[in-house]
C-alpha cells in the first residue's frame, strides 16, 4: 500500500521503518525544513528501548544518549538540597535505559531509513479528500498525491487531526503547566552528568550539561503564573519568562540572560491527547498526535516508538484491510496508553511544588531513594510497562 505518513519525527521514521519492512509504500511530509533537532533530555527505557532494539539502533541511540549519574535538587544558594544516585532507577530496570535529547533520537531512527524513504520538507498537507478505494491528500504547495492510508504523526498540534477530527480544544487534557525548553553555549558550571533541578514556588528550572560546551535548559511553571493569554511570539515568549522567573533565586539571572541568544526557544502546553478513536475512514493517528501521555509520564518517545510498531504491525497482518488493521491497533494499544495517560495526570499535581513547605517535602522524600528497597518501593510500579510488544510478520 502507498502510505502518507504526516510528520518525519520520532513515531513518522519509526513508523515508515516498520513499514517499509512489511513491504509497503510509505513517505513523509514534514511542515519544518529540516529534521528537528534538540529538545529536552528524555529517560528512554521500557518498550520503546525493546522497539530501538529491535530496529538494530539501539547501541547508536545509546552512543548519542548520556548516562546520567545523580538527580540534584539545589537550595537558591546552590547547596544540595535532595536528590538520589541514577544507579537504584537502572538497577530496577536492569540497565535498559538511557539519557538521549528528543531530537537525537529522532535522527537516530530517521538515519535507519537510510534515505530509502522519501520526505518532502516544508510542504505540510493542506486538505485531505476522501474517496472509495483511495484518499487524496493536497499539500500547502498545491501539489496533490493519492495513497491508501494517511497516518498523522505530526505531534501535539497536528493538522492531520484537525483536518479530520476537528479542533484541538475537543481533545486536549491541560495538565496545569506551560515549559520551555533551549540550550547555551559556555554556560558555567558544568556539573557533568549531573541533572540539576531548582524549584521555587510554582516554578522549576532544570539544568543539563551536553556535548561540544553546551547546556540544555528546562524551565517549568504552573499556569496559573501565567496572568493573561499565551505569549504568541519568541519575543513575547522571552519577556513572559523574564518575568516569571525573575525572582526564582539560584542561577536564575544567569540562566534568563543565556536565553536572550538562544535560537531554539520552544514554549508549549503540558497537555495530553485523549481521544475515543485514532482513526476515522482511511486516516488513522499515531504518537502524540492521538494519545499524547505529555512528558510527565517520563516515557512518551517510546510510547510514540511503541504505537508505530504496532500499526506497522497491524497493517501488515491484516493484509491490506486497513479497517481490521486501525480497529486492532485501537484494541491493542488502547489499555497500555490510558493507563500511562492516568500515571502522568496523578504526577501532575505535585511536579512543580507550590508552597516552600512542598519544595522542602519533595527534597526530602529523595534522599530516601538511597535507602536499601526504597527506589522499587516508590518508583518500580512507574517504571514497569504493562505491555508484551508483539510480533508480528
Amino acid at each position: 500500500m502507498k502510505i502518507a505518513i504526516s510528520g518525519a519525527g520520532i513515531a513518522g521514521a519509526t513508523l515508515a521503518y516498520w513499514l517499509l519492512r512489511a513491504g509497503h509504500q510509505p513517505f513523509m511530509i514534514e511542515r519544518a525544513p529540516a529534521l528537528r533537532t534538540g529538545g529536552y533530555i528524555m529517560d528512554f527505557w521500557g518498550v520503546g528501548y525493546s522497539v530501538a532494539e529491535r530496529m538494530g539502533i539501539l547501541p547508536a541511540v545509546r552512543q548519542a544518549g548520556y548516562q546520567v549519574g545523580e538527580m540534584r535538587f539545589l537550595a537558591d544558594d546552590g547547596s544540595k538540597a535532595g536528590g538520589f544516585a541514577v544507579d537504584a532507577l537502572h538497577d530496577l530496570i536492569r540497565g535498559r535505559m538511557t539519557s538521549v535529547a528528543r531530537g537525537e533520537l529522532a535522527a537516530q531512527i530517521y538515519r535507519a531509513l537510510d534515505g530509502r524513504v522519501e520526505t518532502l520538507f516544508d510542504d505540510p498537507i493542506a486538505a485531505i479528500n476522501e474517496h472509495a478505494d483511495s484518499v487524496q491528500i493536497v499539500l500547502q504547495s498545491g501539489e496533490k498525491r493519492d495513497v491508501d492510508i494517511v497516518v498523522g504523526a505530526d505531534g501535539l498540534h497536528s493538522r492531520v487531526r484537525e483536518l479530520i477530527f476537528g479542533s484541538e480544544e475537543h481533545f486536549e487534557k491541560d495538565l496545569g503547566y506551560r515549559f520551555a525548553v533551549f540550550q547555551a553555549s559556555g554556560y558555567e558550571p558544568r556539573d557533568e552528568n549531573v541533572y540539576i533541578i531548582h524549584a521555587a514556588t510554582s516554578r522549576q528550572i532544570a539544568r543539563f550539561s551536553l556535548r561540544g560546551e553546551r547546556t540544555l535548559f528546562l524551565l517549568v511553571f504552573r499556569s496559573e503564573r501565567l496572568n493573561g493569554a499565551e505569549p504568541g511570539s519568541p519575543a513575547e515568549t522571552r519577556a513572559l519568562l523574564k518575568t516569571i522567573f525573575a525572582d526564582a533565586g539560584w542561577e536564575s539571572e544567569r540562566i534568563l540572560a543565556a536565553m536572550e541568544t538562544a535560537d531554539d526557544l520552544y514554549f508549549d502546553r503540558v497537555s495530553q491527547i485523549r481521544m475515543p478513536s485514532w482513526h476515522r475512514g482511511r486516516t488513522v493517528l499515531v504518537g502524540d498526535a492521538g494519545m499524547a501521555v505529555s512528558f510527565l509520564a517520563g516515557e512518551g518517545a517510546g510510547i510514540a516508538m511503541t504505537g508505530a510498531y504496532v500499526l506497522a504491525g497491524e497493517i501488515a497482518r491484516a493484509s491490506g484491510d486497513y479497517a481490521k488493521a486501525f480497529a486492532a491497533y485501537d484494541a491493542r494499544l488502547r489499555p497500555f496508553i490510558e493507563g500511562k495517560q492516568h500515571t502522568a495526570e496523578s504526577v501532575a499535581s505535585t511536579f512543580v511544588p507550590q508552597t516552600e513547605f512542598g519544595i522542602w517535602l519533595r527534597n526530602q522524600a529523595t534522599k530516601l531513594m538511597a535507602l536499601p528497597g526504597a527506589a522499587s518501593l516508590m518508583l518500580g510500579k512507574s517504571l514497569s510497562d504493562d505491555f508484551a510488544l508483539p510480533d508480528y510478520p
